[in-house]
């Protein structure tokens, strides 16, 4: 059975203050969580006083975003060693706010992807639809071509140690939200996509949901056979309820 994953995306939220607080809360309170993998995102210039505080605690530490580049001049960038070194574990890859805000492609997305890899960095590959290409039946075509992007650079291999996130990019920030037989249809697809290449990994690699996930719709989501686990946003900035979803994840 594959462990679960609830990661929290802070986005551009949060200080000093609020990042020590809402830490120490989720230490305080993260014991009873033995199925799922806890872990946090913040902002890059959280994550060295937050990898301070879950130092020896089971949450572990992500960062929102990563350079192409492994070091040189490139101005307000940061290099996969520089998270290494702070104590990163995880990186999300090609989060939808970054496809569209930052004209991220999926050319760059892969260069991000091979990057974390070889930096022995777990990335969480984001994919997923706007609400336009939803309405016009192209959901599935999409998500190929986002995922394509890295399996058809022979990097099939490479996703045995990788995450995939399925973000319907409508459902983010929205309160909308993918039913759970919508969300699992999606999920299953992508896993066949895998399997197509290679159902060793298929069968091992979790494929998580982010989009307006909340205490009110996490266990059902979970309970889908294919949902392992959620990347969460506004929600993983409540403490109280970040850690509700977390126990939701309980199949």
């Amino acid at each position: 059975m594959r462990n679960l994953l609830v990661a929290g995306n802070w986005k551009m939220n949060g200080d000093l203050a609020m990042s020590s607080t809402l830490i120490k809360e989720l230490v305080e309170n993260v014991e009873n969580l033995d199925e799922v993998t806890l872990m946090v995102c913040p902002p890059f210039p959280l994550l060295g006083s937050v990898s301070q505080q879950i130092k020896g605690t089971p949450i572990l530490l992500g960062s929102q975003n990563l350079s192409e580049f492994s070091n040189g001049a490139y101005t307000g960038e940061t290099s996969a060693s520089m998270l290494k070194d702070i104590g990163c574990q995880y990186v999300i890859i090609g989060h939808s706010e970054r496809r569209v805000m930052m004209q991220e492609n999926n050319k760059m997305v892969t260069a991000k992807f091979l990057t974390a890899v070889d930096n022995d960095l777990i990335p969480i590959i984001c994919v997923g639809e706007t609400r336009e290409e939803k309405e016009q039946g192209l959901t599935r075509q999409i998500i190929h071509e986002q995922l394509n992007s890295i399996i058809n650079s022979d990097n099939i291999e490479l996703l045995d140690k990788s995450v995939i996130a399925y973000e319907p990019v409508w459902a983010i920030g929205s309160g909308l939200s993918a039913s759970p037989n919508e969300a699992q249809d999606v999920h299953s697809f992508i896993r066949s996509i895998i399997s197509s290449n290679s159902e060793k990994i298929a069968g091992k690699i979790q494929i998580i949901y982010g989009g307006s996930v909340t205490t009110k719709n996490a266990s059902e989501l979970f309970s889908m056979p294919d949902i392992d686990g959620g990347l969460i946003g506004g929600a993983s900035l409540d403490a109280s309820e970040f850690l509700s979803i977390a126990r939701a994840t309980k199949k």
